[in-house]
């Protein structure tokens, strides 16, 4: 966690902002990674 968000897991827990913050960075790389994938599945199955 701390490697990848710049953040411990005590401050996680502790702060809801840093929670938040830390929340939608995951869900922005997931969005991106799901469209990466539906695009190489795409270019695959042509």
């Amino acid at each position: 966690m701390h490697k990848s968000h710049k953040i411990g897991y005590e401050e996680y827990g502790r702060r809801l902002e840093k929670r938040m913050l830390v929340e939608k960075r995951r869900h922005k790389e997931y969005e991106k990674c799901k469209y990466m994938a539906a695009e190489l599945d795409n270019q695959l199955h042509r």
